[in-house]
């Protein structure tokens, strides 16, 4: 730090206060931010979230294009291949691309030198921003205090035994192959019903308070309802009381459930957050195999508690495989044949067949303005649609494939997502037409004539990807800044489904950038600008123009996210009490069902573990020597000299 740094206070953890301490950061002042609230809602400078970030692809591509423009331009105007071939037509812009040097031209030198500049610049910068990302994340790690995923391994596929249970195996299984480490464990329960029951009655106590309202606003009027379904039919009944009485069933029924979760051995699943005394202790458990079978005892880090996606962990390990090749084929057709259905949608804007299949909507679809809507506007709605609903549809292949942490859903989204784009929109573009045509094209033809082919189409696509990115670039990353989708669905959930002030909180939450959609949006560009900087150079302004946008968008973009940090700096730290209730599901918060298994070192014989398991060699007495992991690993507890 410079001898002209001060040691600043900024009060207020909102958007000002950490864009003024981000601000001072980098002026190289030491900052203490002071909020009120024990957990912060900050601002989330999506630069850093987007990959290396826009700021760093500018850093990128602006060199290049200098490059580009200076060597690679003028050598492709002033070869008048083109204008040379007078049977041929071309656009002017072809004139700057690589389609104006001839066959066999000692020009190609020219372009062949440029692209190993342009990769090795590329590996350059890369390798430069992510030495100052990874510095970055071991500052984070060192200057941050207690976190329960720094302690926590995630332990799935614990083998049956005969005689413990799921959390006496467990207990036993570290408290022997990890003496000095072991701390504590939690078991993993399927509580998805309960979590339904939890969700259904936490609407119902929104629809009670809601009623409640009205009532005193009214209290010479009680709201009535009917019970059938969406209330349009059924009983006439007093809202206020038919809620209340549901409420009340609802809440037996969800003691009864967390208590059956709790004592029903069905529901415990075979896996378990374990718990360490030190950051060294879980790391090593993590990164290493815990037994002779590489198929149990399977351990990998705990996401953060707030990150865990709860209803994954109850799908049995050895069924994810077989989720995740069943989705990987579904994206294939997903991604090869999307035209299908959306062929089927805008055939429909054939007048004729609605006409035939729908023969009672003929004087409607007669009428000229109706008939030039539907011929003009449906087939591109349609489309628009559905690349709308697809993230959300990616998003619900990835939870099915059984993933457990919430990043990890946002980040296999965005890789399929990213996979979608990569076929339908720079593939297919380039060899013109669907992906099912490019991958009969490719089968029919052979292997060395496939890089020919797409060699020869991607400077012949220069000008639609330059209105591409104006058309879906620029106007996109410049409609984050009016936030139009938020706003508009603040006023379709205010009109129709706000109740309470709850619920119209909940409506005003801006929300962040979905990384899910963003991210690959954003490596979409990063490869067109690769890829045409040596075909057709004349893109690259049109892709620094885009970043500059995302970099000013993405500078100041609020997203309203929870502080995942730990700012206790209490030395006297009781990590036992610190951890206990960290895994435990959500659900369960409400009560004490149930209390984590700790190993308790001073009450515990420090020689032997103790275990209900019994020997199952040919001896008369039990064995001091007790199985770690069942006799079929062959392995033994280990005592201490």
């Amino acid at each position: 730090m410079g001898s002209s740094s001060k040691m600043v206070c900024v009060v207020g953890a909102g958007l000002a206060g950490l864009v003024s301490a981000c601000e001072l950061l980098r002026e190289g002042h030491e900052v203490t931010v002071i909020e009120q609230r024990h957990d912060v809602e900050w601002a989330s400078f999506n630069n850093k979230e987007m990959g290396i970030g826009s700021e760093k692809l500018l850093k990128l591509f602006v060199p290049i294009a200098v490059l580009a423009f200076s060597v690679l331009v003028p050598v492709n105007w002033t070869s008048g291949t083109l204008e040379d071939e007078k049977s041929l037509s071309y656009d002017q812009i072809d004139k700057l691309s690589i389609s104006n040097i001839g066959k066999g031209s000692k020009r190609f030198w020219a372009h062949i030198v440029m692209a190993y500049v342009f990769t090795f610049w590329t590996f350059y910068v890369l390798y430069h921003e992510y030495k100052v990302i990874t510095t970055m994340r071991l500052r984070f790690l060192a200057n941050q205090k207690h976190r329960p995923d720094q302690f926590t391994v995630l332990v799935r596929n614990i083998p049956e035994d005969s005689d413990e249970t799921v959390s006496e195996h467990v207990q036993h299984f570290f408290a022997v192959n990890h003496r000095d480490h072991y701390l504590s464990h939690q078991v993993v329960y399927n509580a998805n019903t309960l979590a339904s029951l939890v969700e259904k009655k936490t609407g119902l106590q929104n629809w009670l308070v809601y009623y409640e309202n009205q009532h005193a606003k009214n209290p010479a009027k009680n709201p009535a309802i009917k019970t059938g379904l969406w209330g349009l039919w059924g009983e006439k009944v007093d809202a206020i009381e038919y809620y209340r009485t549901t409420i009340e069933e609802l809440c037996k029924q969800e003691d009864e459930e967390r208590e059956k979760v709790v004592s029903d051995p069905s529901a415990i699943m075979p896996a378990a957050f374990v718990s360490f005394k030190s950051q060294w202790g879980a790391t090593v458990c993590a990164q290493t195999q815990q037994t002779s079978n590489p198929t149990v005892w399977i351990t990998e880090w705990a996401p953060e508690p707030r990150n865990v996606y709860w209803p994954n962990l109850a799908i049995p390990f050895v069924s994810l495989s077989v989720r995740r090749l069943m989705m990987t084929i579904a994206l294939f057709f997903l991604t090869f044949f999307f035209m299908v259905p959306i062929a089927l949608v805008q055939s429909l804007a054939n007048l004729d067949d609605i006409e035939r299949v729908l023969p009672f909507l003929k004087p409607i679809i007669q009428r000229n303005s109706l008939r030039s809507i539907i011929q003009g506007f449906l087939p591109g709605i349609a489309l628009k649609i559905f690349l709308i609903i697809l993230p959300t549809i990616l998003m619900t292949m990835s939870k099915i494939e059984g993933h457990i942490s919430l990043s990890g859903l946002d980040r296999r989204t965005a890789s399929k997502y990213f996979l979608f784009l990569f076929v339908n929109v720079f593939l297919g573009s380039v060899i013109t037409g669907t992906a099912f045509q490019q991958l009969d094209t490719f089968i029919h033809q052979p292997a060395n004539k496939i890089p020919e082919t797409v060699g020869e189409s991607i400077p012949m696509k220069a000008i639609f990807f330059i209105t591409y990115i104006m058309v879906d670039g620029w106007s996109g990353i410049a409609a984050e800044v009016l936030r139009l989708k938020p706003l508009v669905m603040f006023h379709i959930k205010n009109t129709f489904l706000v109740r309470t002030d709850q619920d119209r909180e909940q409506a005003m939450d801006p929300g962040s950038l979905d990384f899910g959609s963003t991210e690959p949006r954003i490596q979409l560009y990063f490869l067109l600008g690769l890829v045409y900087a040596v075909v057709t150079p004349i893109l690259l302004p049109f892709i620094i123009v885009f970043f500059s946008l995302a970099y000013l968008v993405f500078r100041h973009q609020e997203a309203m996210v929870k502080d995942t940090l730990q700012r206790a700096t209490d030395p006297t730290l009781n990590l036992r009490v610190y951890l206990k209730d960290a895994y435990v599901p959500p659900v369960f918060h409400r009560g004490d069902m149930y209390e984590l298994v700790a190993m308790d070192e001073e009450e515990k014989d420090p020689l032997l573990v103790a275990t209900k398991r019994r020997s199952r060699m040919n001896t008369p007495v039990d064995s001091r020597l007790n199985s770690s992991s069942g006799t079929n690993e062959g392995e033994f507890s280990r005592l201490r000299p």
